[in-house]
């Protein structure tokens, strides 16, 4: 069909070909895809038909292989709506996406302005050239994490010290169901303000 229609346009640039063929195609579809649900709907009268006449006690092999027929036409048809909606469903999201483009860049665009650092106060100092607050930035987080001795207790190089066993199987320990209603008494209390 496409071949004959794509003929005898002629000699049409190719776009305006394209839009040309788009009538043909959408009839086409009509008359070979169009109300899906109406042509399911037939299939499963003339199944029900069938199997209103066998519970009548009329049953034959041609009986049989009507409904044999029916039953494989109508599942044909449900895949074809399944597939059909997958794909306007794929349709859908595609063109939003293509409506919402300028709106993301926007988006991130603001982000991107927001999350920069123009100035930053270095020593008491205002700095506003870009490569050296990318320096200041990079050296404050080295000194912040450097791993050295920590007057503070408990802490050991820069990290918790390691707890004993005891602590640990301590804290791998399941409450005990006092402890649980305790918990929930004392939330329920804090939440009720009692």
């Amino acid at each position: 069909m496409v071949k004959e229609e794509w003929k005898g346009l002629g000699e049409l640039q190719f776009t305006d070909k394209l839009k040309v063929l788009t009538g043909p195609l959408g009839r086409w579809h009509r008359d070979n895809f169009g109300d899906m649900d109406k042509k399911i709907k037939k299939f499963e009268e003339e199944i029900k038909k069938i199997d209103d006449m066998v519970a009548n006690g009329t049953y034959n092999g041609r009986v049989e292989a009507r409904r044999k027929a029916l039953v494989t036409c109508c599942e044909k048809w449900y895949v074809r709506k399944e597939i059909h909606w997958k794909q306007m469903a794929r349709s859908r999201h595609a063109r939003h996406i293509d409506k919402n483009t300028r709106y993301f860049h926007n988006l991130a665009s603001a982000r991107r302005r927001n999350n920069r650092i123009d100035t930053l106060v270095i020593n008491r100092r205002m700095v506003r050239n870009q490569a050296k607050i990318k320096i200041a930035i990079r050296e404050f987080y080295k000194e912040l994490y450097r791993q050295e001795k920590s007057p503070m207790v408990g802490f050991r190089d820069g990290l918790v010290e390691r707890i004993d066993e005891e602590d640990a199987t301590t804290l791998e320990r399941l409450p005990t169901p006092e402890e649980v209603r305790e918990a929930v008494r004392v939330t329920s209390e804090f939440f009720d303000g009692t």
